[in-house]
């Protein structure tokens, strides 16, 4: 039963909220160039992310971020040939379960405190470890047709030194490492007090979105459930049409 109602109409359009608004903040991003290099840039999407997740779940969590990378490609298209775009996905998914599961087992300001905290150690690990075996390699062979003479223009100016020889060990754990632990730090301090003051909402959506009994036959209720899906799974493929789209006509 649980399955069955879990995307219900009041779930659909809360999701399709959060993802609204981290997909703007998310668009609306900037670079930190006097402490990291200049292509990692910072941005709050984040917080409607996590505070999706403390209302919906991880499951939804994973759909706000997946939808809000989608609404981003639709609006301005992509600038690392979906490298970073997908970056961003498996990092937002290593944020929001880890966070969703631990919140949605302990409801309270302790547990917040301790979901976030979870998910911003796996998220920076995720990243870590994407940027050495997987984001780098493709990034400077699908950009820079296998050149690494570009990326490490953009290291040089805060790492003159820099040469591909040592590459990864200073950008990963001078500019990764650091620059991801202060995107999740920056987010949950900003989550933590928003999270106080709108909990009791929270809460109530969240007694509102777990399924109950309902007077209606299951035919009627799988019927429901069915257009449900498939127009949240329609809404996803005509973004990714218009995502492909868009990259076609600017590449």
């Amino acid at each position: 039963m649980a399955a069955k109602t879990y995307f219900s109409s009041t779930r659909i359009a809360m999701i399709a909220l959060f993802s609204a608004l981290a997909a703007l903040l998310y668009i609306f991003n900037f670079a930190l160039p006097f402490a990291f290099p200049a292509f990692l840039e910072f941005r709050f999407s984040d917080v409607p992310v996590l505070i999706g997740t403390f209302a919906l779940g991880p499951l939804s969590g994973c759909v706000i971020v997946v939808m809000m990378v989608l609404i981003k490609l639709v609006c301005v298209s992509t600038s690392t040939m979906f490298v970073g775009d997908a970056a961003d996905i498996l990092v937002g998914f290593a944020l929001v379960i880890p966070a969703g599961l631990i919140y949605g087992r302990h409801r309270t300001f302790r547990g917040a405190l301790l979901s976030l905290a979870a998910g911003s150690v796996f998220s920076t690990a995720l990243a870590v470890l994407l940027n050495r075996f997987a984001l780098v390699p493709a990034y400077v062979v699908l950009m820079f047709g296998g050149s690494w003479e570009p990326i490490l223009g953009m290291m040089t100016p805060l790492f003159p030194s820099c040469t591909q020889q040592n590459f990864y060990a200073l950008y990963l754990w001078a500019a990764v490492l650091p620059f991801n632990l202060l995107r999740c730090l920056v987010a949950s301090l900003i989550t933590l007090p928003v999270y106080k003051h709108i909990s009791r909402a929270i809460n109530r959506l969240n007694a509102k979105l777990t399924p109950k009994k309902q007077a209606e036959g299951d035919r009627s209720r799988r019927l429901h459930t069915a257009l449900i899906l498939l127009g949240f799974a329609l809404v996803i493929l005509i973004l990714v049409f218009f995502a492909l789209l868009h990259y076609a006509l600017t590449a």
